[in-house]
C-alpha cells in the first residue's frame, strides 16, 4: 500500500500513511474543507415521500 499524499510505502504506525507528516496533510486537507462529501439540494431525501394519510380530527374542517 502507498500513502495517498505523497506516494511513499505506508508504514504500520501511521497506516495509510507513510509518516505523521502526511497524515497531519490529509487531517488539515479535511479540516479546511478541501475534502467534502457532496450533499443533494436542500429538500432532496434518498427516500420516497410517505403515502398520504387520511385526516385526523384535528385535520377536518367541520
Amino acid at each position: 500500500m502507498t500513502c495517498p499524499i505523497c506516494g511513499k510505502p505506508a508504514t504500520e504506525r501511521y497506516r495509510p500513511f507513510c509518516s505523521r507528516r502526511c497524515a497531519d496533510v490529509d487531517l488539515g486537507r479535511w479540516l479546511t474543507g478541501a475534502y467534502a462529501i457532496p450533499a443533494g439540494a436542500e429538500g432532496e431525501t434518498d427516500s420516497p415521500p410517505p403515502p398520504d394519510l387520511p385526516p385526523t380530527q384535528t385535520d377536518r374542517k367541520d
